[in-house]
């Protein structure tokens, strides 16, 4: 088994089963929402990794999009019934999906289904990076509810086109900037970076970013150990000059930005084990 299926209000399903109509608005228009979360299973069993938390994202973003609210007791129903269905070692990721409903049957209810994925557990390698505009301002989004600025929405054809772009262009991956030239985040990772003894990530207000579960577990345990975190804006030119950048996500882990635009950027292997054990993906 390689991947799981289960649908809210009816349990697990056979993974080939159709889960979703032609005229879901979320086939039809990307209108539906979802969040991803990292599942291990080893020898103390299988466990969904700071589940809470993106169960909270994935209700911020319902409320965002102007979706009915979930009911996350029986999200989580379904999540311990898909858990204990899933007998494959090693790591996976659980993907949560809703849609708003129908396109041409107003109120009818949209999809709501995960599945559970087997996943690569080989360490992110470092990575490559280039820079790419999203054409807008860094506080673009502070006055404008409308874009959908910290939603985690299906309408990822953005996010895909810069993976191609990046592959084009012999990089292994994007670092979204702002139109006023500031780092943003990646098109499926938050960004670190490192100051000396002090670390920063780019603030979600104003700015439209994804809220990072992963960046948020870092820095409560970077704050715990007496290291300083604080969100600002950073430019590529200071990322570039800095003691070390990492992009984070729940699929990736963390993974070391070793060139940016071109130029090298500072490594760390001591900052990068700390992280990673800081986001549950290793000892330091």
């Amino acid at each position: 088994m390689r991947q799981l299926v289960a649908v809210l209000g009816t349990g697990v399903v056979d993974a080939s089963d159709a889960v979703v109509t032609a005229d879901d608005l979320g086939i039809n228009r990307g209108d539906g929402v979802f969040d991803a979360a990292r599942v291990v299973s080893d020898a103390a069993g299988v466990r969904v990794e700071l589940l809470e938390p993106h169960l909270a994202r994935f209700a911020r973003s319902h409320q965002k999009m102007g979706m009915a609210e979930p009911d996350l007791a029986a999200w989580r129903a379904l999540i311990e019934e898909a858990v204990a269905a899933w007998d494959v070692p090693g790591e996976a990721i659980l993907k949560l999906i809703a849609t708003r409903g129908l396109e041409h049957e107003p109120g009818a209810p949209g999809a709501s289904f995960l599945t559970l994925t087997a996943a690569d557990t080989a360490p992110c390698p470092p990575l490559r990076v280039i820079t790419l505009t999203t054409g807008r301002a860094s506080d673009a989004f502070a006055d404008a509810p409308w874009l959908l600025g910290g939603v985690k929405s299906l309408s990822y054809a953005v996010n895909v086109a810069v993976a191609r772009e990046a592959k084009r262009r012999g990089v292994d991956d994007v670092l979204f900037t702002s139109s006023d030239g500031y780092c943003l985040e990646g098109p499926r990772s938050g960004l670190l970076v490192r100051f000396g003894d002090a670390f920063v990530t780019t603030p979600v207000a104003g700015t439209g970013i994804l809220d990072s579960v992963t960046i948020g577990a870092v820095a409560e345990g970077l704050r715990s150990r007496g290291l300083a975190f604080s969100e600002r804006l950073v430019t590529p030119a200071e990322l570039i000059a800095s003691d070390g950048g990492w992009l984070l996500s729940a699929g990736r882990g963390v993974a070391e930005i070793v060139a940016l635009n071109g130029f090298p950027v500072a490594t760390d292997a001591e900052a990068s084990a700390l992280l990673r054990e800081l986001a549950g993906f290793g000892t330091a």
